[in-house]
Formats: structure tokens, C-alpha cells, sequence
């Protein structure tokens, strides 16, 4: 069970920095996930398992990379830290990374909705249990991006992730603060 947090990271998991909420037509990952963002989400496992998290994000954004530290608080305690770094390679695309995720991420924009898949280990110190997420970001009216996510496992729905991220300050998702 303990695993499946690794799985939580397609964040992409999970991802810039103006003190206004982007407009729709405008999502771009440099400008929504610089500087602080926080999120909240769920994973929820064909197995039985579910889990619920908090995530505070760091986005830093060189011009061409943005480094996106994610520092994870899982409902039973435990914490973890994943960081992508996401190269732009055009004006509607990007290529992530991320320690746990096996090759690259190609990231394609499209309006206000991202979307990539990626494999994943979810025992990488072992290399073991590989599964495909496959994320879908979109970029709601209210500043906040909704990702959601089908984790497959030989092509078969395995699990389902749900994360909601805000800036800090800018509209309200009617949960609690994180800050």
C-alpha cells in the first residue's frame, strides 16, 4: 500500500508567477506554476486503496526550464518530495521529468487543457510495478487547474487521481486553507 504514493506524483503531478490567476486561453505551465502553489488530491486505487494529500508546490522558471519541487503530506502521515523539470520545447509543449518517471514526458497545451502520459515505477528502488498515468490538466474560470488522472497497468484502469491546484491568495475552492 505504501507504494502507491509514488503513483500520487503525476502531478504532475504535478506544473509561474503572476499575482492574478491566468486566463483560460493563457495556461501555460511557466506562468501558472512559478513561484508558489499549493493543491489537494486524492488517489483512489482499484484494490481498495485511498489516499488524500496536500502538496506544496515551488516552481522556479529559468526562461526555458521550470523546476517544480513537490513536497507531499499523505493523510496517514507520511510525506514525500518529487521534483519534475519541464523543458519548453514550443509555444504549446514541453518535455518533464521526474526521478520515478521512466523516460520523458511529452506535455502538449491546447487551450486552456494540458495533457501527458508517462510510465512510472511505483517501487523504484526495485523497478517494479510499472503503470501509465495519464493526465489531463485543465485550467478552470476561477484560476484553479483541475488535474485528473487514469493510471493504467497493461493498458487496464488501475487507479484514478484527482488534484486541485490554486495560488495561494487568488479565489477559494471552498476547502480548507493549506497555507
Amino acid at each position: 500500500m505504501q507504494r502507491f504514493k509514488y503513483a500520487l506524483m503525476g502531478l504532475g503531478a504535478g506544473l509561474l508567477a503572476s499575482s492574478a490567476p491566468a486566463a483560460a486561453q493563457d495556461f501555460t505551465f511557466e506562468d501558472y506554476f512559478h513561484g508558489r502553489t499549493v493543491a489537494e488530491g486524492s488517489f483512489t486505487a482499484i484494490n481498495g486503496v485511498k489516499r488524500r494529500f496536500t502538496v506544496e508546490l515551488t516552481g522556479k522558471w529559468d526562461g526555458r526550464l521550470l523546476t517544480l519541487r513537490e513536497n507531499f503530506h499523505f493523510d496517514d502521515g507520511s510525506r514525500d518530495t518529487k521534483t519534475w523539470r519541464f523543458v519548453k520545447t514550443g509555444p504549446h509543449s514541453y518535455s518533464g521529468t521526474r526521478e520515478d518517471v521512466i523516460g520523458a514526458a511529452p506535455v502538449r497545451l491546447s487551450g486552456n487543457t494540458a495533457r501527458f502520459s508517462y510510465l512510472v515505477y511505483l517501487s523504484p528502488e526495485t523497478e517494479t510495478n510499472k503503470v501509465r498515468f495519464h493526465d489531463k490538466m485543465v485550467l478552470r474560470q476561477d484560476g484553479s487547474v483541475l488535474n485528473t488522472a487514469l493510471v493504467t497497468k497493461f493498458g487496464l484502469p488501475v487507479a484514478w487521481t484527482r488534484v486541485e491546484f490554486r495560488k495561494p491568495g487568488h479565489g477559494s475552492t471552498g476547502k480548507r486553507d493549506m497555507r
